[in-house]
């Protein structure tokens, strides 16, 4: 069966469907368009709202063990929803045997590269036009980035830093969102900031709003998003003294002894752990003393997790620089 195949068989939002070729069954199902070829391979192409339910909560009827059949080639529009392969995956109809073909690249993405930089993080393929595909693939798809691998994501303010962290476990099933900021009572400029995160993110991304980094990474599994590593340390620093002229005796060694807590922690999980931080080196010479010892602080903490990271990209106006 070919990729074409199911274009034919029914256009996306056309409304009418051609009659499949003899021997091939198509069926309509809440996860989207499912084609069985005469071999007994499976492709769906996916709805954009495709469900993200756990095995036996949202299965297809028919399905016998309490999970939807998974399938060999699942098709996803990545740029009109690219949370589906992740919904798909968390769903079961996606599986580590089924090949995610990512298509729908438009002028909402600067370049086929940048394209196929996404496709590439969530363990997808970007055929070629007319290319033709075998369903099941004839070779293992694409792996996608699991645990244990650290990723630190940097940058300066509004660089898009945190987007490109929660792009990168998109197509995950089980993520935690280790959101590490204040409450944003009293704040109404950083409740929108709040809020605009929270919108962006799949429903089934578990939030956890805790200091507790080190503790956190111990125990987690899957895919954890920490946003950010500036507000997790400028918390610390308040609670160990640091802001206090002058700070009391101790001050520095307790928030030394905090930072170690963490940096083990990440060095040990067996995660996959996505972190936001702070370029804070880059602009001009802070005029308090407080903005110096933070910017101090912090930039030798993202030389401490940089340094026990598998990946390291600096975001700059939207674009993503890997880091050698």
């Amino acid at each position: 069966m070919s990729v074409d195949d199911a274009f034919t068989l029914r256009a996306p939002g056309s409304g009418t469907a051609t009659p499949p070729p003899r021997g091939y069954l198509v069926t309509e199902t809440v996860y989207g368009t499912r084609v069985e070829g005469t071999g007994g391979g499976q492709l769906l192409y996916a709805r954009p709202d495709a469900p993200a339910d756990p095995p036996g909560e949202g299965r297809e009827s028919g399905a016998s063990d309490g999970a939807p059949d998974r399938v060999d080639v699942a098709i996803v529009d990545v740029v009109e929803s690219p949370w589906t392969i992740g919904a798909l995956r968390r769903s079961g109809i996606a599986g580590d045997t089924t090949a995610v073909i990512a298509v729908g690249g438009d002028h909402r993405l600067h370049s086929p590269d940048e394209f196929t930089r996404r496709a590439r993080l969530w363990g997808a393929s970007c055929p070629a036009d007319g290319q033709e595909l075998l369903c099941p693939p004839s070779a293992w798809p694409p792996g996608r980035v699991r645990g244990p691998r650290r990723v630190l994501v940097t940058g300066g303010a509004r660089s898009g830093k945190s987007t490109e962290a929660e792009l990168r476990a998109l197509g995950e099933p089980e993520v935690t969102y280790l959101a590490t900021g204040p409450a944003p009572a009293g704040d109404d400029s950083w409740a929108r900031r709040v809020k605009a995160h929270r919108e962006r993110r799949p429903w089934w991304w578990r939030t956890v709003e805790t200091s507790d980094v080190a503790g956190t990474l111990d125990r987690a599994s899957g895919t954890v998003l920490v946003d950010c590593v500036g507000t997790w340390l400028a918390g610390e620093m308040e609670q160990c003294g640091m802001w206090r002229d002058p700070p009391p005796p101790g001050a520095e060694e307790a928030l030394s002894s905090r930072v170690d807590e963490v940096v083990r922690a990440w060095r040990r999980t067996s995660a996959h752990v996505v972190a936001v931080t702070n370029e804070v080196g880059s602009g001009v010479v802070p005029p308090t003393v407080s903005g110096g010892l933070f910017r101090d602080h912090l930039g030798w903490l993202n030389q401490l997790l940089a340094a026990e990271s598998e990946d390291v990209v600096l975001v700059t106006a939207g674009r993503v620089v890997e880091l050698p």
